[in-house]
């Protein structure tokens, strides 16, 4: 279908995606997936560059995934939009080459498994569960001068204009007012050079059962950015997810595309009902993010989150977002998500206590590249008491974590003290079955045993040439640290990261 203008050349009528249109034996082996939705012609507003604000906006920038087209704009007041492609080709990331040629049209095919408009119920979805995000519009971008070098390749196109979180973004509200929106790189390397920088745990595990529940399961590293707050020498960060792509990602409804995804466990389609694996296959993306920031936080803590968030998604708030999105598509997409967000939404407690047992079973703690003390003490019939104080000259050390590990669901616990000269400190007897291993990193180390009556079983430390192991004891076996290049400090450990 043509695009048609509209008689003030201010809106255009075209579908997203008419190519997704395929016949029945195709949608059999191949699966239905959205294609209805992406070939329904839809009504869009016109961005024109040079009044889409004062001053106009001009590009920056081309980028973006392997599926999506991006372009960064700039407005006269220096603040920072981007706009991206609604539709995608996944068959880019191919070679050039005999396989692209296969297998690209296919993969490009598969965009149909994306919910073209998901990101605005996503966002409003977002506002209600108290999560910051973006906000992003649906435009069309026609043939525009003020695209430049651009021009060929963006123009006559449908994306989502949205505000580009970063920098000082005090006048924007889903951004939590914050005067420091910063990447993920930026964010790791504070929170690992120094204890006076902080994730909020609980924001975080807020923002990871909303990605869960909305079946995100694309959220890599590169996927969010950081609200940053300071107060009296201490800077705590708060998450924005941001490319909500694969929100209400429906794949597994062809022959052939569910067997696939028996084999990618990361593409979890959009069911009424979850399940432990459906959670382990989602959340891969961003497990070692997931692991680093949610280390410090309890069974309990996953309850009340789960808890809380569930009230927070009313019936009401679920019918209200998915008006959000082009009138077009409003009642289709409504009637379909609408009763699986509702089941799906009740079963969060259950999905928190699956996803706190995943990461709880191999557990990680990781410090920074100043001095730390861990204290280790055994405070019940399988329960392991972690504090980490931060060490300050000629002060009292500072309290900055405590957890509790359970041995009914915690295996072991690898704690990495980074930098600095750390001390690890076991107090009391340690018998509880949760083998322990630590990695000193780069700095002079210390693993300080108990009393010589205490029983110890299950500690390892790896240790560098310069720590130093203060008395030897049975249980307590000492090899040298296999990973020290990756273990040394804040910027050795940021290659375990998608950066």
């Amino acid at each position: 279908m043509p695009t048609q203008w509209a008689s003030d050349s201010a809106s255009v009528v075209r579908p997203a995606g008419p190519e997704y249109d395929r016949s029945a034996a195709w949608e059999f082996f191949w699966g239905k997936h959205y294609r209805d939705i992406w070939a329904t012609p839809i009504t869009a507003p016109v961005l024109r560059l040079a009044t889409a604000v004062p001053g106009g906006l001009h590009p920056l920038q081309a980028g973006g995934s392997y599926q999506t087209r991006t372009l960064r704009l700039r407005a006269a007041s220096g603040k920072e939009f981007v706009l991206r492609s609604v539709d995608k080709d996944a068959s880019v990331a191919l070679p050039p080459g005999w396989k692209r040629r296969l297998l690209g049209d296919l993969m490009k095919d598969q965009t149909s498994v994306a919910q073209p408009y998901g990101a605005y119920v996503a966002a409003q979805l977002a506002e209600a569960a108290g999560v910051y995000h973006t906000n992003p519009r649906l435009v069309f971008v026609g043939d525009d001068p003020g695209l430049g070098k651009f021009r060929a390749a963006y123009a006559n196109d449908l994306y989502l204009l949205e505000e580009r979180p970063d920098g000082n973004q005090t006048d924007i509200a889903s951004f939590g007012h914050s005067p420091q929106v910063v990447n993920t790189g930026r964010m790791l390397a504070d929170i690992h050079q120094r204890p006076s920088a902080r994730v909020e745990a609980r924001s975080y595990l807020r923002a990871r059962l909303l990605d869960m529940w909305l079946g995100d399961w694309s959220r890599r590293e590169d996927q969010w950015r950081w609200a940053s707050f300071g107060q009296s020498g201490q800077v705590r960060y708060r998450p924005i997810p941001r490319d909500r792509d694969q929100a209400f990602f429906l794949f597994n409804d062809g022959v052939i595309t569910r067997v696939v995804s028996w084999f990618v466990p990361k593409y979890q389609s959009f069911h009424a009902s979850l399940s432990a694996r459906a959670i382990n296959g989602l959340t891969l993306t961003a497990r070692e993010l997931d692991r680093t920031l949610l280390g410090s936080l309890q069974a309990e803590d996953f309850r009340e989150v789960a808890d809380a968030l569930r009230l927070q998604l009313t019936d009401a708030a679920i019918a209200q977002a998915l008006t959000a999105g082009p009138p077009e598509t409003r009642a289709t997409i409504a009637q379909r998500l609408a009763p699986l967000l509702r089941s799906r939404r009740d079963q969060l407690p259950q999905v928190a206590w699956w996803y706190y047992e995943l990461l709880a079973k191999k557990a990680l703690l990781v410090g920074t590249d100043k001095a730390e003390r861990f204290v280790l003490s055994e405070v019940g019939p399988g329960l392991l008491r972690v504090k980490i104080f931060a060490q300050r000259v000629n002060q009292a050390d500072s309290l900055v974590m405590e957890r509790t590990y359970n041995r009914r669901h915690t295996s072991s616990l690898a704690i990495y003290g980074l930098a600095g000269n750390d001390v690890f400190e076991l107090r009391g007897s340690l018998n509880n079955r949760i083998k322990v291993h630590f990695y000193g990193g780069a700095g002079q180390n210390q693993l300080v045993p108990p009393a010589a009556n205490a029983a110890l079983t299950g500690i390892t430390w790896h240790s560098n040439t310069a720590d130093a192991l203060s008395q030897k004891r049975r249980g307590i076996t000492v090899r040298p640290n296999p990973d020290a290049a990756a273990t040394a400090n804040a910027r050795s450990w940021m290659t375990r990261y998608r950066l």
